[in-house]
């Protein structure tokens, strides 16, 4: 019989049909991840909640291109297709084709941040600092200047820089320092005291002018495309080594100067968080005649304080701006090791703190416990007051020996603020008369005071702080709180605007001008729907001096604005006077209560333009 030839089908292999160990626990896992990884999303969905970031306008589009393309292309299947035509479509459309979407876009977004409650940005924790402040760069940069190019540079009004000896910063230092530094007064809050910084305090540091015509960095781009070009400046801006080559030629003229200034700007005084130096700088070099002329100090001033904000803001990883400002401003404005002789008023400060007097320095803070040890004596400097110790006067006693000249028994009253103050004296029976310039100059004849009452009958004005009992003439409360109250208040200038800040608890803010040091009052009510605010002059009320000022209080995309005349009031006074006001609503004041305002006061109403 033959053998039968039919597959056994009992020993058929077919274990590739039925799944292994190996392979049912494999798809568990898979399984398990899966499940995983949607919890994960469904928690996460959840936990953010609330309204979702409108799309842009590349969005708006391809979902009604989309759906288009979709219903008239019934044989295309698939988004992916439908998706790039999109995209070919949209790279071809011209910038008035695109508006639609664009405005649809921006309306979307408008309504999204005006319901959006506002989120304090999350405090940056930073073991190391990140800045392009790079002083030592500069410095060996400076050594190889010819006699010439260095007389160009002090032409400019740089000369001071060419001491500079500082070539590293004490970035532990910095890092403290940026921690208590207060952008919204401009000062920094150390030692238990609050330190005004202003332009002349740049000046008396890094020995920049804090006078002249402010700097603007913007403009059409036609007007600097020969120096975008000759600087090779791009997106990124103008190449740090590029202007390293330049000032390595022997040449001083005005392509010296030009690339000496983009290369300080960039390294030293105005940095940003990019490598690369701004082209933005450009601006303001076109006409190089008229550099000295410019107020470099405010400059300086400004861009610190407004990189400084974006790098909390968390907009920037590096910090930007002047830091060797904020280390040696800290190093002669606050003394450690106890009491101590102060030495001569030198100007600028920068030529004074070496390598070795910064070292000696870092360890006697170390010794000592930390910064902040120390107490502050800049007022006896001459720093954090906006007073200015002129250059030929580098060899003058120290302010607070002067004060000791005068007779104690006369000055008795006064004893307290006389050391805060650049004083000149005349005779025993003078008052002391400020530096010419930043203050009042008529001598008072002091053996008379004692019938003062007299004389101040008319034109009598108060300290607007109600811890101080201060009344005396209008002219000499300016005088009166910039010595006494010289940390309660903000500094601003004329027809320059002001950010500000008003806390939950704060009814008024002291306002005083650098140029004349009259005082203003920013005054906050309340009422059912939001707060009340509105800017007076303390100054006799029958004087017909009006000062034109505006108020500007935003939240996202929406703003509410005043421009009004100050009123004269002889003080603060408790309540509302009868003057023009701007409502906020209570809606405007962020998660801690406060209200950010920008405020601007005129004394030259042709100034104020088309804000408005």
């Amino acid at each position: 019989m033959a053998a039968d030839s039919s597959p056994d089908f009992d020993r058929t292999d077919i274990s590739p049909m039925v799944p292994s160990d190996d392979d049912s626990m494999a798809s568990k896992r898979k399984e398990v991840a899966s499940n995983e990884l949607e919890g994960s999303r469904r928690k996460k969905k959840k936990k953010q909640g609330g309204t979702p970031r409108p799309a842009c306008s590349w969005v708006h589009f391809s979902r009604e291109f989309i759906k288009e393309y979709s219903a008239s292309h019934p044989e295309s299947s698939g988004l992916k297709v439908a998706t790039k035509a999109a995209s070919a479509a949209w790279k071809v459309m011209s910038l008035e084709e695109k508006e639609k979407y664009t405005k649809r876009a921006r309306e979307v977004w408008d309504d999204y941040l005006s319901s959006a409650p506002a989120r304090e940005p999350k405090p940056r924790k930073q073991a190391n600092l990140v800045t392009r402040c790079s002083p030592g760069r500069l410095v060996n940069v400076m050594k190889r200047f010819t006699p010439d190019q260095k007389e160009a540079v002090k032409s400019m009004g740089f000369g001071s820089l060419l001491d500079l000896k500082c070539r590293t910063l004490r970035r532990s230092l910095c890092l403290w320092l940026l921690e208590r530094f207060n952008t919204i007064r401009r000062s920094l809050e150390i030692c238990g005291k609050r330190i005004p910084l202003s332009a002349r305090d740049v000046e008396l540091v890094m020995g920049l002018p804090s006078s002249g015509k402010d700097i603007v960095n913007s403009g059409p781009d036609d007007l600097v495309a020969d120096l975008r070009q000759k600087y090779n400046a791009s997106n990124r801006g103008i190449s740090v080594r590029f202007l390293e080559e330049r000032l390595g030629e022997p040449e001083a003229g005005d392509d010296f100067k030009r690339a000496f200034l983009l290369y300080v700007l960039g390294t030293l005084l105005c940095p940003t968080a990019r490598l690369d130096v701004s082209p933005s700088f450009l601006h303001f070099l076109t006409d190089m005649d008229s550099i000295h002329e410019y107020n470099w100090a405010k400059f300086l001033l400004d861009k610190l304080v407004r990189e400084v904000a974006r790098f909390r803001q968390g907009k920037q990883r590096a910090v930007g701006g002047c830091l060797l400002f904020l280390q040696l401003f800290y190093y002669e404005s606050v003394a450690i090791g106890g009491p101590c002789e102060l030495g001569p008023v030198v100007v600028p400060c920068l030529s004074l703190w070496t390598e070795e007097n910064i070292s000696e320095r870092e360890k006697q803070e170390k010794e000592l416990g930390g910064y902040g040890s120390g107490e502050v004596i800049c007022k006896e400097r001459g720093l954090g007051l906006s007073l200015f110790v002129e250059k030929a006067h580098v060899d003058v006693l120290p302010l607070r020996e002067v004060a000791i000249r005068a007779d104690r028994s006369i000055l008795a009253p006064q004893e307290e603020n006389l050391g805060s103050v650049a004083i000149a004296y005349k005779d025993e029976s003078t008052m002391p008369t400020k530096i010419e310039g930043y203050g009042f100059n008529n001598t008072i004849d002091y053996s008379n005071m004692n019938d003062h009452n007299d004389v101040m009958t008319y034109g009598q004005s108060t300290c607007p702080l109600s811890s101080c009992n201060f009344t005396g003439l209008y002219e000499h409360l300016s005088d009166h709180f910039s010595t006494k109250h010289w940390d309660s208040g903000r500094r601003f200038q004329y027809n320059c605007p002001l950010p500000v800040s008003l806390g939950m608890d704060e009814t008024f803010l002291v306002l005083q001008a650098e140029e004349d040091g009259l005082l203003f009052l920013l005054n906050k009510g309340t009422e059912n729907i939001g707060h009340t605010i509105m800017v007076t002059c303390i100054g006799p009320s029958s004087s017909n001096e009006r000062f034109l000022y505006y108020l500007v209080s935003e939240r996202g995309s929406s703003s509410l604005r005043l421009k009004s005349y100050t009123q004269n009031l002889p003080g603060r006074v408790d309540g509302v006077p009868p003057a023009d006001f701007l409502l906020v609503p209570f809606g405007y004041l962020n998660s801690s209560g406060e209200l950010n305002l920008e405020v601007c006061i005129w004394n030259s109403p042709d100034l104020v333009g088309d804000r408005f």
